[in-house]
């Protein structure tokens, strides 16, 4: 069976109760490259952020606390896993699911740290990630109420006008990535010390504009 999309073969579906993973050749794309880089995060040490100190001699060196080690690991991996599982799911809403996870976890991998600036960025993030979530999940309810159905196979068959319903879902997912012009609330987010967990949240956006795309263009 095939796509008639840039989503290519569909191998397979894996029925979990409601969640439907459909296995093409873009989600298993994603999805190993998700499972890849959220293993190396997982036995990866932080990085040492250096400081340039001005009139001043030496350089200052930011690190990880075991503390925040621990937190911050745990937040990747449970992003890492997240984004895979996005990558993979056939359904609107679960699809949404997990963006919501993914908004949270990127918020936990710099809650532990100890700068107010990285604070004050996670905070006005956060408040834009559940303002957000309205139109997102809002858009998937007008999906369902207009097609009866939410999944993206079964929206690939129908001839439905739901150019409004995608917009608004693409809103949804803009404010929830942390894309332009929300990326300033997400920005000093990024310069917070411990890579690879920042690469992380790179990552995680990344993948999921490109599925949202994808999604995008499959439904009609």
């Amino acid at each position: 069976m095939v796509f008639s999309t840039i989503s290519g073969f569909l191998y397979g579906i894996i029925p979990l109760g409601d969640i439907r993973f459909y296995v093409t050749d873009f989600s298993i794309i994603g999805f190993i490259v998700s499972i890849i880089f959220t293993i190396i995060v997982y036995f990866s040490k932080p990085e040492k952020q250096v400081v340039a100190q001005f009139k001043s001699f030496g350089d200052k060196y930011n690190y990880v606390t075991p503390n925040e080690l621990k937190i911050r690991r745990l937040m990747s991996v449970i992003c890492g896993v997240a984004t895979a599982f996005a990558m993979l799911t056939g359904d609107i809403f679960n699809f949404a699911l997990f963006l919501a996870v993914i908004g949270l976890s990127n918020i936990g991998i710099v809650a532990a740290v100890k700068k107010e600036w990285v604070l004050n960025a996670a905070f006005h993030y956060g408040i834009i990630a559940m303002i957000s979530s309205l139109p997102l999940f809002g858009a998937a309810a007008l999906i369902l109420a207009k097609s009866g159905t939410l999944s993206i196979l079964e929206l690939a068959k129908q001839n439905n006008d739901l150019l409004f319903q995608k917009a608004i879902y693409a809103i949804g997912m803009v404010g929830e990535t942390g894309v332009a012009p929300f990326y300033a609330a997400k920005a000093e987010m990024f310069r917070a010390p411990g890579a690879p967990y920042i690469l992380m949240i790179h990552l995680s956006s990344l993948l999921i504009i490109i599925r949202t795309v994808e999604i995008l263009l499959t439904i009609s």
